[in-house]
């Protein structure tokens, strides 16, 4: 069973930086994507940013140029930093890979359970 863990969330004010952890288990996880994506209320959930094996990256207009992706194979980790935060960066953020595995030899869409992030003064 994929599992991927999310961490670091939790309450920031305007301006200020977050970093985000997501530890990935039971895939090639230096093979494969990584993405984040974030779901605020009463929005549908969208992509913030994702990182190819090859370590190139992409990202959403909105958080271009304050958020940064990166990954760690040695320790199956992808990160996401998030600097000058504003309260409509508020949302649970997902860590989402597209992947196979032993059990599923076939790409599947796999979801972490989410951590939340609350900008405000």
């Amino acid at each position: 069973q994929v599992e991927l863990v999310e961490s670091g969330g939790g309450l920031a004010q305007p301006g200020e930086s977050l970093r985000l952890s997501c530890i990935a288990s039971k895939i090639m996880f230096s093979k494969y994507a990584m993405d984040w994506y974030r779901q605020a209320p009463g929005n549908q959930r969208e992509l913030v940013a994702s990182i190819r094996s090859n370590g190139s990256t992409n990202y959403a207009d909105s958080v271009k140029g304050r958020f940064a992706i990166s990954r760690d194979n040695t320790k199956n980790t992808v990160f996401l930093q998030m600097n000058s935060l504003t309260p409509e960066d508020t949302a649970v953020y997902y860590c989402h890979t597209f992947a196979p595995t032993i059990v599923v030899p076939h790409p599947v869409d796999y979801w972490g359970k989410g951590t939340l992030v609350t900008v405000s003064s």
